[in-house]
């Protein structure tokens, strides 16, 4: 089993809690696929693709500044 360390998931982004919420957002976005699209290379949760993939650097994300109500 492969382990990521949140140190990793620094390294694409600027925090390890920002790394840790783009994986999980992108594991949101994986699950939400159909599972016939899904690439079939290794039986591995979502989770851990996603990790893997921002550690690749794979990923692309923007940050979005939260919308305040009332406003």
């Amino acid at each position: 089993m492969k382990v990521v360390t949140p140190d990793e998931t620094a390294l694409p982004t600027t925090t390890k809690y920002l790394g840790v919420l783009v994986a999980a957002k992108y594991a949101r976005e994986l699950n939400a696929l159909p599972r016939d699209t899904m690439p079939t290379t290794a039986q591995q949760k979502l989770t851990t693709r996603a990790l893997d993939a921002l550690v690749a650097s794979e990923l692309d994300y923007d940050l979005v500044k939260r919308r305040r109500k009332g406003a």
